[in-house]
């Protein structure tokens, strides 16, 4: 891996172990980001968008097989439904478990992704903890594409910027996010 990559990695991890929070590029677009099963880090990072508790944020997986650890009794055949996806796909899942009341919605749901991007897959592996990722702007402002686009207000409220990616052209965009319901069929919430 190239230096920045190794040096980014190192330091998201001492940000997100003391709790701060880092901005960084994900599968989709850069997020905002924090340890998500930090109580305190998940309010500063409401605090940073100006954005009410009742709007949910995902958490971005390693691995499919950890949905386990963070949804009760998901129904399996939610795994093939994500080898299936050829595009980021944020499912939201019934009952969720292990995370935050303040991340957690009012019915108890919790939107999750399972990343393919190298650099999530290698942060969220060395954190061994589940990230939260929220789009970086402010509540309501437009989502940027590029990390040029994203505001200076946002840059300077975190307290790590990654570097990888930071130049990147690459036009990127929100995942597809889908709702998991009891009978296994799904609700398109955002395509």
């Amino acid at each position: 891996m190239p230096e920045v990559f190794e040096d980014d990695i190192i330091n998201c991890l001492a940000v997100l172990k003391k709790g701060g929070i880092i901005l960084y590029p994900t599968d989709t677009v850069w997020g905002i980001g924090c340890d998500a099963t930090n109580a305190h880090a998940v309010q500063k990072v409401f605090d940073i968008k100006k954005r009410e508790q009742s709007s949910a944020l995902i958490v971005l997986l390693a691995d499919k097989k950890d949905i386990l650890k963070y949804v009760a009794a998901p129904d399996l055949q939610v795994f093939d439904f994500l080898y299936e996806q050829t595009r980021p796909t944020t499912i939201v899942f019934e009952n969720a478990i292990g995370l935050p009341d303040n991340l957690v919605a009012r019915d108890g749901s919790i939107a999750i992704r399972v990343v393919k991007d190298p650099f999530c897959i290698h942060l969220i592996k060395r954190f061994r903890k589940p990230l939260v990722s929220t789009s970086a702007n402010l509540h309501g402002e437009e989502t940027p594409a590029l990390f040029k686009n994203i505001s200076l207000e946002v840059q300077q409220r975190v307290e790590y910027i990654v570097k990888w990616k930071k130049e990147s052209e690459e036009k990127t965009q929100p995942s597809q996010i889908v709702k998991w319901n009891k009978n296994g069929t799904t609700t398109i919430i955002r395509s």
